[in-house]
């Protein structure tokens, strides 16, 4: 049986999914579980712009009310484009973008997928050589601008995305563990022979047993994120 939708649930699904941040929090679903809570307005999504509040306000029976100019203006919809012969292939454009619509790889040219993007501009602060500008592929705005079916697809690559950078840091956490119990192991089987050996190997054990409980409390702090 399946389960009911929540509140947060059926605000999520009438956002824009742009997960661009510029309502105040890290996305789309943060944004729809504070408005479920009380914390936030139905006014603070610019991609959504008027027909996001009317949705908003549907799905709330809260009032329809102006945009938040606080949070940005209602624009026309914008693709991000990098001028090649100015990228460094640093990464953090491809680390900022939260729907995977960048391609390219370390001192590599990066290049934008057009059909991914979702104009949410997160890539252009984060270039140091301010080679991406945002440009404007169509004259209406808000959800005049944008389908659902692109909503859809934005957010299932949002999710992939979330999915596979929690898989890479689980991998990558188990795979330091490994190394950290191979080198506790070495150093429980040294046979010290005198004091200044022992001191040492003490030390070393020391400093592993301190690594091992930083990445213990970074699992937990993850978990309950």
């Amino acid at each position: 049986m399946t389960e009911p939708k929540t509140l947060a649930d059926r605000i999520e699904d009438v956002l824009p999914q742009t997960q661009c941040t510029k309502c105040g929090y890290k996305g789309c679903r943060p944004y729809a579980e504070a408005i479920a809570s009380g914390e936030a307005n139905i006014n603070q999504c610019p991609p959504g712009g008027a027909e996001g509040i009317r949705r908003l306000s549907s799905v709330t029976g809260r009032p329809v009310i102006p945009l938040n100019p606080v949070n940005g203006f209602e624009r026309p919809r914008a693709v991000a484009f990098i001028d090649e012969s100015l990228c460094i292939g640093c990464t953090l454009c491809i680390q900022a973008c939260p729907v995977d619509a960048i391609m390219g790889a370390a001192k590599q040219m990066h290049t934008i997928i057009p059909a991914d993007c979702t104009g949410c501009d997160l890539c252009v602060p984060a270039c140091p050589v301010d080679c991406i500008v945002m440009y404007p592929v169509t004259e209406s705005t808000g959800w005049n601008a944008w389908t659902q079916a692109q909503a859809d697809e934005a957010r299932d690559r949002h999710d992939f995305r979330l999915a596979r950078l929690i898989r890479e840091r689980e991998e990558n956490d188990a795979r330091l563990a490994a190394k950290a119990h191979a080198k506790a192991a070495a150093v429980e089987r040294l046979s010290p022979e005198n004091d200044a050996e022992q001191a040492e190997k003490e030390r070393k054990r020391q400093i592993i047993a301190a690594a091992m409980e930083r990445a213990r409390q970074r699992a937990e702090a993850d978990k309950n994120k």
